[in-house]
């Protein structure tokens, strides 16, 4: 089955970004330089991804568990997030909206502030939108709309009766995002890690033990065709 322009594609696909500190540990080198490694992957894969046709992609950058890593591991990932965008400032020229999610809080004035202009530059477009997941968890994205819809019954706006998984999806960071249609972990782990839980309920997984930085275009295709080959059922027969 060709995977190129194939209607049945997935319209909204995941990629939990693992295996950098393991590439680097395996050519002895610090894990910063399979970080940098990783955004060149990202760029790749993210270009094919739009030339694929695919509408919505997420990329789980980093996780609001990865702050426990050794202070060294992530200054060098903060640093590298400067080289993260810049790759998605190419993004934008290409007409492809750009959104940030996760709290943006915990960053430098002067990163946050580049998050805000991407997203602000490129909200009009739609030839693909791209997600990059920084500070992220699927647990805080749920607790980041709760609170919001508990602030509306506080206010006498809506009962607890009356709120719906509508409701909660709309106060998710993904807001007006389709839910994730297929999810692609390389590296060998076999957990999904805290990322999109919610939006996730009904994805197809896909595992592989190909590291990250070494995750190619024939790769991804090898992920699709067996999608391609699945039949999705929404927990019907």
């Amino acid at each position: 089955m060709s995977v190129n322009s194939n209607s049945a594609l997935p319209k909204h696909i995941g990629f939990i970004m693992d295996g950098n500190g393991r590439w680097a540990k395996k050519r002895g080198l610090e894990r910063k330089f399979g970080h940098r490694e990783g955004a060149k992957t990202f760029r790749k894969i993210s270009e094919y991804c739009c030339e694929l046709g695919i509408k919505y992609v997420t990329f789980y950058a980093f996780s609001t568990e990865n702050w426990k890593r050794p202070k060294d591991e992530v200054d060098a990932i903060m640093s590298l997030f400067e080289s993260y965008l810049d790759d998605v400032r190419s993004h934008v020229d290409e007409k492809i909206r750009v959104i940030f999610i996760g709290d943006k809080a915990p960053f430098s004035d002067s990163l946050r502030n580049k998050m805000i202009a991407l997203e602000e530059d490129s909200k009009n477009f739609d030839r693909m939108t791209l997600l990059l997941a920084i500070n992220y968890g699927g647990r805080d994205d749920i607790v980041y709309s709760v609170k919001k819809i508990a602030e509306e019954v506080k206010k006498g706006n809506i009962t607890p009766d009356e709120i719906t998984e509508e409701m909660i999806s709309d106060g998710l960071y993904t807001k007006n995002v389709p839910d994730v249609d297929f999810i692609i972990r390389p590296s060998g782990e076999l957990r999904l890690s805290n990322f999109l839980i919610w939006q996730a309920a009904y994805a197809e997984y896909y595992f592989t033990d190909v590291l990250w930085p070494d995750f190619s275009k024939k790769d991804l295709d090898k992920a699709l065709e067996d999608y391609l080959n699945r039949k999705r059922r929404y927990g019907g027969i």
